[in-house]
This record gives C-alpha cells, structure tokens and sequence, in this order.
C-alpha cells in the first residue's frame, strides 16, 4: 500500500485505529443482564429531572459523519506524486496547501483545522481506487478533494456513489464527471467539451483551418477529448482528418504521427500530457511538419514550455481554465497578503507560479467557502447544500464562481494561451497567428 506522500510545509498525516479489548462484548452482554428494566428508568429520568449534560454539549458540533472533529476536518486526495504526471499532482496539491495552510494560521473554518492526506496514484486508475478506498474506509475522510486526471478519477466514481461522499476539485474536464448529474461530484473548471469547443471555433473561424486532426491519449482521457473535438468539428460540417494515439505512460507517439503527417492537418488537436505532447511537436518539426499544435489545459504548460524552450518556428497554442498567474499582476487574488502567488512564496519557496498550481488554489479557495457556508454542524449533506448555495463568488476578473442544485460546475470561461519566448501568455489577437500561419516557413 502507498505511504502518504509529503513535501515542503506539509506534514505527513496519519491514522490510529482503536480497537476494544476482545472480552468487552461478553462482559456488557452480562452486563446488561444485571440491570433490570425499573432500574434502568429510574436512572434515566433522574438524569432528565437533573437536567444534566456533558459540559460544553449544548456548544459541540453535533455530527455523526466521519473525519469531523470539534478541532479538525480530515480531507483525503489521490493524485500524480511521482511519475511521469508528477508536475500535475505535485503542483495541484501544492497551489491548495498554499491556501488551505495560510486558512489553518489563522486559526481554520469555525475553529477546524483542514488537514488533507494525500496519496500517491502516479496517475495509475488502480492505484488511484485503493487510494480512495483506504481514504474512505481506513482514513475515514469528510470528503475528497482535488482529484488529479481523467482515468484515475472516473475509476472511482462508483465508489464515491456507494459512499455518498463528495468529490470537490478535480483537475479534469471529463464529461463523464458532469453528466449524469451527481450529487456527490463538485467540478470548478471548465470541461474539456468547453475547451475544444472553443478551440475549434478559433480555429475555423478565426484562422480559417478547416483540416484539423487529432492526437489523443489512448484512455478515457484521450477519448474524452476526442469526442470533444468530434462533436466541435460536426457544427462546422466537418471532422478530423485524421487520427494518432499513443498509450498512457509511453512515449510511442510517432506511429500515430505518421497518419497525422501523411493527412496534410493544418492543425493538430493534442489530448495528452506534457512529455508525449513535447515529444510529437519536436519529431513533427524535425520532419518539416509544421501545423499549428492546440492542447487542452491538461497538458501541463509550464513543463510543455520546458521541453519545448530550444525550438522555433512552431505555433503552440493551449486552452486553460483560470487566468495567468502573473507575478506582476495586481490583482489580490494572486498577489494580496492571501493571495497565490504571495503564499506559494511563503509555503513553497522554490515553486514558481504556474496555471496548474493557481487551479489548485481556486479549488482550495471554493472549499473553504464551502466550509465556513456549512457552519459548524459540518455534515458532508450540509457541505453539499452549502456548495450549492454560491451563486456569486468573485474571486478576481475573470473568476465569477457559482454552483446550483443542478449545475455542479463552478466555471465556465476557457482562456486562450500561446507559446512565445518560453512561456505561455495570453492570445489578445488571433490575426497575429494567423499571419504567422501564413508567412513562409
């Protein structure tokens, strides 16, 4: 079984389990035969006549759900910690714990400190299963929390039914995680059907691509996108071109290059993560095939960016589902006394801002929220009911949060980013790609 995974400023939680002693149901068993009915009833409504109480009992939150104490509230996550999605998991954990730590100093939610045990998964849908089952059964978790890829979360949906225990935060726009609608499943970000459908009306409309393939990841993830982008393309009277996998895990992309390559694309749709991306944009450059390359938000844009850094005359552009996190930006949310890029400094000196980690923030932020709305009878029913009475929280511009009893997803706005100098920023002018698409390469 995995070992609670830590880093910096984030301790490593742990559970006791008490057991009683093996002779205590024999002995209240007889004892139980001793006491008489009358003098069980006297005893009982003496207590009453005296109006006794536990001291403090009319005060202490009066909850029967697991992981709530008058002192803490136990939270569980299973996410990417190690392996080849490790940037994903590590920095989504981290962008909450930013916020989750600087909430504990001051004392927490309703006098709660949050306390989170996370799991390593290594994006692995297995793994990710045990994980949530020992966070259930063993852990005895409130609730889940910040979720990291769309196999290894759709893995768990069963179990998180048959617990009836929420799911906030997940970093993935899977369909299958909004519909069929469930109580249970709270998603901030947009869904990858938003973001493709987006893209592709960039791409059509804006850039006047109508030869557009697609290269996926060869699970629920990939396909997920792929339909996306099959249900964006079918408005405009069109589909993909052509078509390339590879297998979650492996670096086997050129295969599936290949059928893109021989298709004539003028763009390429990739639902993948970071190092197979990386690799097919540089193999494609290599060969001379040079189209413009849309990711969604998943891909991971800051390590995308790393292994992209030494080449030129390529058009990357990437969907995301939160701003920049820009350092100079003077919006309170990323750099006030409580904001991300303030407290990422504080927690995880070493860590630069980047979008996975502000999305992680976000979650944190609306979990919070959530929180302190619930009151201090915390149940995971009233948690739920709190959830869905935001209908309005503004965190910054272009951060507008609202949840209903039907509509479990926080946002909707799908932001355009596009690689230049080593980085990703904003798409303010679409007709800047597109003469660049144009021009002689």
């Amino acid at each position: 079984m995995n070992e609670p995974q830590s880093s910096p400023n984030f301790p490593v939680l742990t559970t006791t389990v008490r057991t009683l002693p093996a002779h205590f149901g024999s002995t209240f068993v007889a004892f139980k035969s001793i006491l008489s009915m009358s003098l069980i009833a006297i005893i009982f409504f003496a207590f009453l006549s005296t109006g006794c109480q536990p001291p403090g009992d009319s005060y202490a939150p009066k909850t029967t759900d697991p992981g709530v104490a008058p002192g803490e509230v136990l939270l569980g996550s299973s996410l990417a910690l190690k392996g080849h999605a490790s940037f994903l998991g590590t920095q989504t954990l981290r962008g909450a714990m930013s916020f989750l730590n600087h909430v504990n100093e001051q004392g927490g939610v309703h006098g709660r400190i949050i306390k989170v045990v996370a799991y390593d998964d290594s994006y692995d849908p297995p793994m990710c299963l045990a994980n949530t089952q020992k966070l259930i059964i063993e852990d005895r978790v409130f609730a889940l929390f910040c979720y990291v890829g769309t196999p290894t979360t759709v893995k768990v949906l069963p179990l998180i039914e048959e617990a009836r225990i929420p799911l906030l935060g997940m970093f993935t726009g899977a369909n299958a995680l909004r519909e069929p609608f469930s109580r249970f499943l709270v998603n901030v970000r947009a869904s990858y059907y938003q973001e493709t459908g987006a893209a592709v009306r960039h791409l059509v409309d804006d850039l006047g691509l109508k030869k557009i393939a697609v290269f996926y990841q060869y699970d629920a993830y990939g396909f997920d996108g792929l339909t996306g982008t099959e249900l964006a393309l079918k408005r405009f009277n069109l589909a993909p071109v052509a078509g390339g996998s590879y297998n979650r895990g492996t670096l086997d992309v050129q295969e599936g290059l290949n059928k893109i390559i021989s298709s004539g694309a003028e763009a390429v749709v990739m639902i993948g993560t970071y190092d197979p991306c990386a690799k097919f944009i540089r193999l494609a450059h290599e060969q001379g095939f040079r189209p413009l390359f849309y990711l969604v938000s998943f891909v991971g844009a800051d390590e995308l960016a790393r292994r992209l850094e030494n080449q030129h005359g390529i058009t990357v552009v990437m969907s995301q589902v939160v701003p920049p996190p820009d350092r100079q930006d003077p919006s309170p949310l990323l750099t006030g006394a409580d904001g991300y890029v303030t407290l990422l400094k504080r927690y995880y000196p070493e860590d630069q801002p980047n979008f996975v980690g502000f999305e992680g923030f976000i979650n944190a932020r609306v979990l919070v929220e959530g929180l302190r709305r619930a009151g201090v009878d915390l149940t995971r029913e009233g948690f739920i009911d709190a959830i869905e009475s935001i209908h309005d929280l503004s965190l910054g511009p272009d951060i507008n949060i609202a949840f209903s009893a039907s509509d479990h997803q926080g946002l909707d706005r799908v932001h355009f980013t596009r690689l230049e100098n080593g980085q990703f920023s904003l798409i303010k002018d679409w007709a800047g790609i597109k003469a660049q698409l144009n021009a002689p390469r």
